[in-house]
């Protein structure tokens, strides 16, 4: 993995793990922020309303102080830890895995829970494909309708992702270049006269 890329997952995936009686149901999904996260563990909290566990690990973005776990009522460390560790260990970021765990009667111990965790969150894991995505930044372009053919070729030729678009006599393009190309587009767009182009987060 490098500076132009990371690595990710673009499906969601369940698995269920079983140990001495408990049932841990894990549920893998790729996440753009932290409403996607809350919002996949309202619905598992709706299919699950017997389970008074549900743990949990995510990492978003490239900088490597924004992840959250939880051991979802069970002893510290022995869940949130173990489920993001599977993450990191495969180097993803934007996923996130929850586990559910059906209490079956037996105390796992430390140990056992610690095991128990990392397990499903790997077995889930392993279900859905890893893909490498570019990094990207996001540029607003306004140009005139003329221009709309040039512009149209330089997006294509940059690789680039067309987010939003207005087209009148002036037009307004919110669009997405892979960070490895934007040297290169950067030059090519101030040969074309009255391409304004600004950068935006």
């Amino acid at each position: 993995m490098t500076t132009t890329s990371y690595l990710t997952i673009e499906k969601e995936a369940n698995t269920e793990f079983k140990d001495r009686g408990s049932r841990f149901v894990a549920h893998c999904f790729p996440m753009a922020d932290a409403t996607i996260f809350k919002a996949n563990l309202q619905v598992l909290k709706k299919e699950h309303v017997k389970s008074s566990h549900f743990c949990f690990g995510y990492r978003l973005g490239l900088d490597l102080n924004n992840y959250r776990s939880s051991d979802g009522g069970e002893p510290a460390g022995t869940a949130g830890k173990p489920i993001l560790g599977q993450i990191d260990s495969r180097q993803l970021t934007d996923c996130g895995v929850i586990v559910v765990r059906y209490f079956g009667g037996t105390l796992l111990g430390v140990p056992g829970l610690i095991n128990a965790y990392k397990t499903a969150a790997s077995l889930v894991l392993q279900l859905v494909p890893v893909v490498e995505k570019p990094v990207v930044a996001r540029l607003h372009l306004q140009f005139n309708y003329t221009q709309l053919n040039e512009v149209m070729q330089l997006l294509k030729s940059h690789q680039a992702t067309i987010l939003l678009q207005e087209q009148q006599l002036f037009c307004l393009f919110k669009v997405e270049i892979p960070l490895q190309k934007m040297e290169e587009f950067m030059f090519q767009s101030d040969r074309l006269h009255g391409l304004i182009v600004n950068k935006t987060a």
